[in-house]
């Protein structure tokens, strides 16, 4: 039987994590496939995914927000075939941001421009749906670190946003 991988946390801080992965077995590993989740404003999920190369490994995964709890998975490819999941929680330290203040107004029948306040130099993501539940499931989405950004939608729909 194939164990499942240990996870370790090294490090965390207001926008990083530092983990490492090492297998308790003598099956040779290739490598692990590693999803970090995390969930956007109570609707929307997000996951990053990393493929790493060998045995033994420590990651550093930088970006992140402060104040926020992260899930990591993970499991070893080994000559064998792919081990179980294991899972570990961290939440990274400091003060999480406060949430924009948005503001939508169409422009004409297919453009929307969607404005907001925030701090500089960070990235924004932007969602968009006709329903709560395709907001939550699979939105329209797109990024800038701008406080403003035209978004095409569909004529005739009625849209929510989040940023």
């Amino acid at each position: 039987v194939i164990p499942p991988p240990v996870i370790h946390i090294e490090s965390y801080g207001e926008d990083s994590i530092s983990f490492s992965l090492k297998m308790t077995t003598n099956i040779k590993v290739s490598g692990y496939v590693v999803n970090i989740y995390w969930t956007f404003d109570t609707h929307r999920q997000e996951k990053r995914t990393l493929t790493i190369e060998g045995e033994k490994s420590i990651q550093k995964v930088a970006n992140l927000t402060a104040h926020t709890p992260y899930e990591i998975s993970a499991w070893a490819k080994t000559e064998l075939g792919d081990s179980p999941l294991s899972f570990v929680h961290v939440m990274t330290s400091g003060t999480r941001p406060a949430s924009p203040s948005l503001k939508a107004k169409a422009i004409n029948q297919t453009a929307v421009e969607c404005s907001w306040t925030g701090p500089r130099n960070v990235v924004y993501g932007i969602f968009y749906a006709t329903s709560f539940l395709e907001l939550y499931r699979s939105p329209h989405n797109a990024t800038t670190t701008s406080h403003n950004i035209t978004v095409l939608v569909q004529r005739d729909e009625q849209y929510l946003f989040l940023v």
